[in-house]
């Protein structure tokens, strides 16, 4: 198969951290240009916008797909413009601003005949397949996910987190729910939140939710985007056949206090790798339950005022 020529959109951390170094060691993808607002990236035409981008790089070698890593305020209208000029798209987590531009881009892309990917980057972590293997064999006693970073370090000038459509601490909060929904063999459903929003601010910036499944297990989770000193990235659930530990991000697999299963971080490779094939399959990924429990905290969730962030 010829190499997939990709464009990336929008390049930002995320995209030099995680996306070029991940499609320079891809043999099956050809980063051929992207469109940043920052200046030209690499060797490659870099372009203003996608409308120039997608006219710039008509003929003989069009781009057959992009990559979108832009904030999801917006990037509904990015993906249908890539989606009707023809072209594959994956999206960066989370897929978009709301369940239902999600899942209108499903429909265009379906009636277009191209590949749509939502991407889950955490579901790639090395802890994760093993996990959900784990536990499709015990019976599960509870949950408890703590998730917990400094936005200083991992966001650094990104205002847009904590404005409206930026999800504030659900955005590294949603990597721990896409690894639930991912390795749990039951749906689960939010029960109640708690959502504390700076003053100055219109996003939490910590959040407690409880779940519970459908077989009356008890779910929690604690998102706290003003973590200082060790950052926590931790899933745990007690079983009948021991204690399950995920941590790192789901990078390393413990039971019942002994490592069990790790490996280099490869969460990005992983997902160019699971695009190229379903690319080829001539088929979509688009899973919104990550986003759906996200949602349904802004709905239910209680907010508390807390004091103003300065960055």
């Amino acid at each position: 198969m010829d190499r997939i020529r990709i464009a990336l959109v929008g390049v930002g951390k995320i995209a030099r951290d995680q996306h070029l170094p991940a499609l320079a060691a891809d043999s099956g993808f050809e980063l051929v240009a992207a469109v940043s607002r920052h200046g030209p990236v690499q060797d490659i035409p870099t372009f203003s916008d996608i409308a120039s981008m997608i006219a710039g790089t008509a003929g003989e070698n069009a781009l057959d797909a992009v990559s979108l890593c832009t904030p999801p305020s917006g990037r509904h209208a990015l993906a249908c413009a890539a989606i009707e000029a023809g072209l594959h798209v994956m999206l960066e987590k989370p897929p978009g601003a709301t369940v239902s531009e999600v899942i209108d881009l499903q429909t265009r892309a379906r009636a277009r005949g191209v590949t749509l990917f939502a991407s889950w980057h955490s579901r790639e972590a090395a802890g994760v397949a093993p996990a959900r293997s784990w536990l499709r064999e015990s019976r599960i006693k509870s949950v408890s996910v703590a998730w917990k970073e400094d936005i200083r370090v991992w966001h650094p000038g990104q205002h847009w987190i904590l404005e409206p459509g930026g999800l504030g601490v659900f955005d590294p909060g949603i990597n721990a729910l896409s690894i639930a929904t991912a390795v749990l063999p039951r749906p689960f459903f939010l029960t109640s939140a708690v959502l504390h929003v700076p003053e100055n601010r219109q996003s939490p910036i910590q959040a407690e939710l409880d779940f519970v499944d459908t077989a009356g297990v008890p779910v929690t989770a604690a998102f706290d985007f003003l973590q200082t000193g060790p950052q926590s990235w931790d899933i745990e659930v007690d079983t009948d056949g021991g204690a399950l530990r995920l941590s790192h991000g789901g990078s390393k697999l413990w039971i019942d206090g002994a490592l069990v299963h790790e490996q280099p971080e490869a969460e990005y490779p992983g997902l160019y790798a699971r695009f190229a094939e379903l690319i080829a399959a001539g088929e979509s990924d688009v899973d919104v339950t990550p986003l759906r429990h996200v949602a349904d905290a802004f709905l239910l969730g209680r907010r508390v005022v807390a004091p103003a962030f300065v960055e």
